[in-house]
This record gives structure tokens, sequence and C-alpha cells, in this order.
């Protein structure tokens, strides 16, 4: 990437297009409302609640990062989306049952005038569903144009000066890369012939990058992650970062796996299970959706633990995950982890973890730092996968050979140092020596 000589100021109104108007949307759609009334706070936001070092310690320039940034306002944000039911935001929300009427009546009015654009939908890539405010087509191609018409239509109706888009639906069936994924040419005819290779979610972010509205990937699916979309995103300018929302579980096994390995502690085994009772929990019951989540979430350790160096530490280590539907949870998940340690002369150790978190209100704040981030990102003129964001994701886009980074500290030490790299102020790096010449 080249650092931007001049950022586009965020003048206008930014739509924020979420595929998907369930719960995750939702939450993050009254959250914002209620946020810019001031009936709320945004916590769990970086971008509206985190604070950033400039320079070096003495110098005691820590402004917050909204203030540091050129971020579109909370006022400036309208929200839109598709969905495959016809619900609005309001009936959506209630329906989720994951905000209390406390939250969701002082914005009714507001949340109702959100109604869902209708979703492009084939069940074979989501067998638990069963839409019924979904859009026909001649062809997948068809429904690509018919999505690029629904963001001008958008933009027009609403005023808006520019758009981004985060997916929100659901986790699809695990397809791997195919001939049709490979190129720009590849994928516009797999389009025409209806390919079995082109998911829904990879149909809207298709359309998106070709309206040059970026877009990030909220879930496990290949959507925007193979070398068609990369090409067609370098080619349009466009913005693009993914995949899955480090919400629970994960989170907190990127936050631990790294005080494990920085200690040098060896780990034998790390058995994690979760129940859920939401939409997306009734989707990963079907085991070919299960398939694509399970990969996403297997991969944070190996990688963070590194057991080819350290095969001693972690070259045996059996990592199991479980997702189990139990409709009684709601949205309110329950991740446990029992993690086997060794120490000192190889005595053994145990840790159980037991938390009892709420999906939606983890990723909420994610979906809004990333389409803001996203959004500098394009009128920075910074186009192409956005690793810099790898912090919110389980499991990060990367460029062509290079592994992707899960340490959950790196990450964010990135992700900061790419914010001083945008407007221009130096890297940190925590060494300190200058201190003590």
């Amino acid at each position: 990437m080249k650092q931007p000589s001049k950022i586009a100021p965020p003048s206008g109104k930014l739509a924020v297009l979420l595929p998907g108007l369930g719960a995750v949307a939702t939450t993050t759609i009254a959250g914002a409302m209620l946020a810019r009334r001031g009936l709320a706070e945004p916590i769990g936001s970086l971008t509206q609640c985190g604070t950033i070092r400039l320079g070096k310690r003495t110098e005691e320039r820590t402004p917050l990062i909204r203030e540091f940034l050129p971020l579109a306002g909370m006022d400036q944000l309208t929200f839109g989306g598709w969905d495959i039911f016809p619900d609005n935001a309001y009936e959506a929300a209630k329906h989720a049952k994951v905000l209390e009427d406390r939250h969701l009546e002082p914005i009714r009015d507001e949340l109702s005038d959100v109604s869902p654009m209708a979703g492009v939908f084939f069940p074979e890539y989501v067998k638990r569903l069963n839409g019924t405010h979904v859009k026909t087509g001649t062809d997948k191609a068809d429904l690509v144009e018919q999505i690029r018409q629904d963001i001008r239509d958008f933009l027009k109706t609403k005023g808006c000066d520019r758009a981004v888009a985060v997916w929100c639906g659901s986790t699809e069936i695990y397809i791997e890369p195919s001939d049709v994924h490979q190129s720009v040419a590849a994928f516009e005819k797999g389009l025409k012939r209806g390919d079995a290779g082109i998911s829904n979610s990879q149909i809207y972010a298709w359309a998106c990058i070709k309206e040059g509205v970026p877009f990030a990937n909220g879930a496990p699916n290949l959507t925007v992650d193979f070398p068609a979309a990369h090409e067609l995103a370098r080619e349009h300018g466009v913005a693009i970062a993914g995949k899955d929302f480090k919400t629970g579980q994960t989170l907190m096994k990127t936050i631990m796996a790294p005080g494990f390995k920085a200690r040098m502690l060896g780990v034998r085994g790390w058995f994690s299970t979760n129940i859920l009772g939401n939409r997306d929990g009734e989707v990963l019951d079907d085991p070919d959706s299960f398939k694509t989540k399970e990969m996403s979430k297997l991969g944070a350790l190996d990688y963070i633990l590194q057991p080819k160096l350290y095969p001693t530490l972690y070259g045996d280590l059996y990592h199991k995950v479980r997702i189990n539907y139990y409709p009684p949870r709601g949205d309110s998940k329950e991740g446990w982890d029992n993690i086997d340690l060794f120490g000192w002369l190889g005595y053994e150790m145990q840790i159980k973890v037991d938390f009892l978190c709420r999906d939606s209100i983890l990723a909420a704040p994610i979906v809004l730092d990333v389409a803001l981030l996203l959004d500098l990102a394009q009128r920075a003129g910074v186009s192409g996968i956005q690793e810099w964001l790898s912090f919110y994701f389980k499991s990060p886009m990367t460029a062509p050979d290079l592994y992707p980074e899960h340490d959950l500290f790196i990450q964010s030490t990135k992700l900061k140092n790419t914010m001083r790299w945008l407007m221009g102020e130096q890297s940190i790096t925590h060494l300190g020596h200058e201190y003590y010449d």
C-alpha cells in the first residue's frame, strides 16, 4: 500500500448497507441510533471509545481515535440492507430478542423505517432457512445487476454520498475455491451459467465491488476471499476485508494463547464447545455450514502457537471445537473451554473458562468499526485487502503467500500503527531505549 498524501473528508451521508438484517445487524443499527441520541454508550467500539498514543510517552498526546481519524460521524450514518425475510429492523430486532424494550421503544419509529430490500437466496447454501423475501432473476449475473441497482436507488433515495457494506448474513456451506474463482473473466462466465461455486454472499460482494462500495465479510464464507474478488477490487480501487467476526470463544483464544506462548507454557489440549439458540445457531446445526465455521475457529491456535517452531510445547496439541444448537439460550451464547497446560519439568495444569456472552452484543461494535474504517480506507485511496483490520476477524484475509496473524495484541499494534501511518504519524515500537541514553 502507498501512503496516502491526503484523505478525502467524510462529508455528506454514508450508507451502511448490511446484507442480513438479523440479530447482529439490528443490534448494530439500534445501538448506533441510541448512541447518537445520547441514550446509550457504544461500548466495545474502538473507534468511538478508544484512544491512540501519538509520539513519545513524554509528549502525552493520546487523543480519542474518533477525534484523530477523519471518520464519518454517527449522525452521518444511514442504515439499509437486504434480507430474505420482510421484517423491518424493529420487527427483526423484536424477533431476535437481543435488546430489551427499554432500548427498542425510544427508537421504534426510526428502526421501523429501515426495511430490507429483497435478498438473494439459493437455499442450497444455507439449508436451515426458508426465505420468503427473495429476488428472482434469469441467472446469477442478473442478480448481481439487481443488487447494483438496489445500491444506486438507495443512495439516490436516501441522499447518501457513498456507501460501505458489511455482510451480517448466515454462515454458508463450506466451499473450496475452484476454477470459477481464479479470475474476473472466469467468475463473470460462472455467473452467467449459474456455477454452483458461486454462493449468495459472493453475489452481494461482487455487486458491491463493481459499484465501488467497500465490502467486509463478517462470516466464515468464501464471500470475497478468492483471487477473482481480489482482482476485481484492485481494478475498481475498492477496499475489502474479512472474514468472520471475532466475538466470543475465538476472542478469548486469541487473548489467552499469546500469553501461554509468551511465557513458554505448553498446551496439550484445548477443547471448546458452545451452545447457541439464535438463527446463527440454527444454521450451524447443519453439518455443511458448521464445517465452514469449524475451519474458521480451528485456525487461530496453530498460527499463534506455531507448533513447527515449538514442537515440544505445542507439537501434540489436540484441538476440538463443537457448536450445539440450543433454542432456549437464544442470542446468549455460552462457550466452555478446557485447556490442558504443562509447565516447569512437565507438570500438568488446567484452566476452565465459561464465557456466558451475548453474541450480537459483541459483534455490533465490530460492524460499526469495520464500516467506519473501511470507509476511511476508501477515502484514503487504500484499496484491496485491508489486513490491518485483522483485529476484528477470526480468519483474517491476507495477500497471497502470507500467513494470517491471529495474535490479538499483534493485530492491535498493526491496527493502530496503520492508523498512525495513514495520518502521517510515526509508528510506535515500544522500544523506549531513548529514555535511557
